[in-house]
């Protein structure tokens, strides 16, 4: 059903025939009316900040030019299809000169009119802003009306909707008037005013349905029915059971007709709706141009009373956060010391950091991200290093390499002396059969340590794009000299291991002394000729089938396994502890000197010009130094435009 209607809109009815459109209401709303127009003129919702807005829609040749030409008291183009082509901004004033003052505001330009020459003025900066044709455009045109009589309104008038295209129009004229259309009345702070034509069902009617999208419950749209005069048979029962949902209700016009003055127009108006049968039965606060224009800068003022401290809580949010924005911009470097200076405090920074993560364990700066927590990762690196060592077994059956070793090695001698050679000879092959792991580990880790610290560098010269080439360069050649030394250093590791056995570590005659505790068990199992021996290192199902009647080298080819499991064992921990004290003092020696140096090197030296380039801000980053300090100039004006008037709001 429609709102209730306060006594205030009852009020209205007792004097509709002589009221003029404006009464001392305008008094009240025109500094709150001025301060949202200041706004707009300002283009402050390009900042993202919405404003309160009355935005007109309706179907194609519902009325809507003749709606707002009796608010205006001005003449809008008409013609064939599409009249409105652009987003028409009108502000109309009341103005106590008796002589109108008309103008059009567009492209950076104000161009004077009056009321005789307005709507071909409003065509001619039609057809400037989307050309020549019947095609649309999203570029505002606004119009400014001072004159004397009319009310303190801001509206904006949108394209009529249509959607078969016409000649001349572009095929998706439907869609492209819809987007611009929704662009307009999906705020929150818009206020939808949707002209209907008497005449048709309410609820097929396109405007009310786009409406209807972004405002279900309709308590921010108005609708104004057109053309009461030539439909008026039912159409106090289609106000009155408003079944599409019009929240702030409706208000019935007559359209002016021919050449009828605006005076002569709301005078026929009146008579019109207090002389119809069918339209007198309508309440009187609900009809004429006049009721509409009360209702409007009522509506209007409700509205920018309601949006403007959270209007000014936007500008002052925005102010403060681009103002932030800018100091934290690198500053604009005007002297070679400046830009020495400001390159060393970014060297500085980013070794700080990389000494935490790499090398003190701490990731306050990247809490989140996992991969810059690098003792951690480097770490897993070194378990996997250990796993792929262990994990090479040989494919052998149980004491079938020691055997063939042996055999080969055996010479004229005293028995029961295990030959040096066989030991080293069986060493150097299980060296060969893991020595490309190292150097896999080598290649990860550096891979890894050059990808964190290329980040780093490069996320601390940000500010300063005309580094990242010669720091990305620099940093990379260091760590590829890095890679090579610790490929270097691997490589002579491997062949020491191959040289020859030692160790001074007491576990290898304690784990040695603990295998061949089992031999003389594990001996009677073969010599009894059974399938299968028990150990505690090699698992429970050992088979023996190859062994059986070799009695005397088994014994040998025992004790060989035990002494080179446990001698392996601690070569294996050794390659990894190695690898692991290797890694840390290539990356303490990289972070505290040598990354400094080699960048230094890079930028500053023979072949470098980087501090220079340091001089030339970057494009992208001067357009975005300028595009602030023009949204802060912006924002900083609108905030004197509330300050003036937001105590009185709040008040």
């Amino acid at each position: 059903m429609i709102v209730a209607l306060t006594e205030e809109d009852m009020a209205l009815a007792t004097y509709i025939h002589d009221a003029p459109i404006v009464s001392s209401y305008n008094d009240r709303i025109r500094p709150l009316l001025d301060t949202v127009d200041r706004l707009r003129h300002l283009k402050i919702m390009q900042e993202g900040i919405q404003l309160p807005t009355i935005v007109v829609v309706g179907d194609q040749s519902s009325g809507k030019s003749s709606v707002l030409e009796s608010l205006a008291g001005i003449s809008l183009p008409r013609g064939q299809g599409i009249c409105t082509r652009v987003p028409l901004i009108m502000r109309l004033q009341n103005h106590p000169n008796p002589q109108p003052q008309l103008s059009l505001e567009f492209n950076g330009k104000v161009v004077p009119t009056d009321e005789q020459h307005i709507a071909d003025s409003i065509s001619s900066a039609t057809e400037e802003i989307a050309g020549k044709g019947k095609a649309i455009s999203n570029t505002p045109l606004t119009l400014i009306v001072k004159k004397n009589g009319v009310p303190d309104l801001t509206m904006v008038d949108l394209p009529g909707i249509t959607r078969v295209p016409v000649h001349g129009q572009p095929e998706d004229i439907y869609e492209q008037i819809s987007k611009t259309i929704m662009e307009y009345i999906t705020p929150e702070e818009s206020i939808i005013l949707n002209v209907l034509s008497a005449g048709v069902d309410f609820s097929t009617c396109e405007s009310i349905r786009m409406s209807q999208r972004v405002d279900k419950s309709g308590q921010r749209t108005l609708a104004v029915v057109t053309k009461a005069d030539k439909s008026p048979e039912g159409l106090m029962e289609k106000v009155t059971a408003d079944d599409v949902n019009i929240g702030l209700g409706y208000v019935c016009v007559r359209n002016r007709i021919g050449e009828e003055s605006y005076e002569e127009a709301r005078a026929e108006e009146a008579t019109l709706f207090e002389t119809h049968p069918h339209l007198s039965k309508i309440n009187k606060s609900i009809v004429g141009i006049p009721v509409l224009a009360e209702r409007l800068m009522k509506i209007q003022a409700t509205i920018i009373v309601k949006c403007l401290p959270e209007i000014v809580r936007k500008i002052n949010e925005k102010l403060n956060g681009h103002v932030e924005e800018l100091n934290k911009m690198p500053k604009h470097l005007t002297s070679m010391a400046e830009a020495m200076s400001t390159f060393m405090q970014i060297l500085g920074s980013a070794k700080e950091s990389l000494r935490k993560i790499l090398l003190q364990g701490e990731f306050d700066e990247y809490p989140d991200a996992a991969d810059m927590h690098c003792t951690a990762r480097l770490a897993e690196m070194l378990n996997k290093f250990s796993e792929e060592l262990q994990s090479v077994k040989s494919k052998n059956m149980f004491l079938e390499d020691e055997m063939r070793v042996l055999e080969e090695t055996k010479a004229i001698g005293l028995p029961n002396f295990l030959p040096k050679a066989a030991f080293l000879t069986l060493l150097q092959t299980k060296v060969k059969e893991i020595s490309t792991i190292p150097f896999g580990c080598v290649e990860k880790m550096w891979l890894y340590i050059e990808n964190i610290v290329v980040g780093v560098l490069l996320q601390r010269c940000d500010n300063y794009p005309q580094l990242v080439p010669s720091t990305r360069r620099a940093a990379q050649n260091l760590i590829a000299k890095k890679k090579q030394q610790s490929f270097d250093w691997m490589k002579d590791v491997v062949e020491m291991e191959k040289l020859s056995d030692y160790t001074c570590n007491p576990d290898y005659t304690a784990s040695w002394n603990r295998l061949m505790s089992e031999q003389e068990a594990f001996m009677v199992q073969v010599k009894s000729r059974s399938p299968y021996a028990t150990s505690s290192r090699f698992g429970e199902y050992v088979y023996l089938g190859h062994l059986h009647g070799l009695d005397g080298v088994v014994k040998e080819a025992f004790d060989l396994k035990m002494r080179m499991t446990a001698y392996w064992d601690i070569v294996l921990r050794r390659l990894v502890d190695n690898m692991g004290l290797h890694m840390l003092f290539r990356i303490q020696k990289l972070v505290s000197k040598e990354m400094q140096g080699e960048i230094i090197t890079e930028l500053i030296g023979p072949q470098g010009n980087g501090l220079e380039r340091m001089l030339e801000e970057s494009l992208s980053v001067s357009d975005k130094r300028e595009k602030l300090k023009k949204s802060i100039k912006l924002l900083k004006e609108a905030n004197d435009v509330v300050s003036n008037i937001i105590d009185r709001v709040v008040d």
